[in-house]
């Protein structure tokens, strides 16, 4: 495993640890981004908030770090739609105003983040 690698992975779990955090902090800066045919908004915000925190807290984790990586492969997808509703309706979040290329460029770097964690949980290095 390369320094880079480990960097990557730590900057990667701190990204979700705060993210997931920032969630159960602010849950209603979340709530417009969810689309209406999702039921109990709040209950999601909250979920994903604590997937999150566990997903990053288990990158770090040696014996946790697959299971991680897949969950949260699994969430960033889960949560596209949302993130796609958002681009579709111009929705803003309280206090900010994102401009819709933002909105749009937020789709493909939930690509970015796939790969991500794949690349610090999921990737097989051949032996040296």
């Amino acid at each position: 495993m390369t320094l880079v690698t480990i960097i990557a992975r730590w900057l990667l779990a701190a990204f979700f640890i705060l993210a997931g955090a920032n969630h159960l902090r602010d849950p209603a800066l979340y709530l417009p981004m969810m689309p209406s045919y999702l039921p109990w908004p709040y209950a999601l915000v909250i979920i994903s908030g604590i997937a999150e925190i566990a997903g990053g807290l288990g990158l770090l984790i040696p014996q946790t770090r697959r299971w991680a990586g897949w969950g949260l492969i699994l969430l960033l997808l889960a949560v596209f739609p949302a993130n796609l509703h958002m681009a579709l309706n111009n929705t803003q979040l309280p206090g900010m105003h994102l401009s819709p290329l933002v909105l749009w460029l937020r789709l493909p770097v939930q690509i970015i983040f796939i790969a991500w964690v794949w690349w610090v949980s999921l990737r097989r290095t051949p032996p040296t």
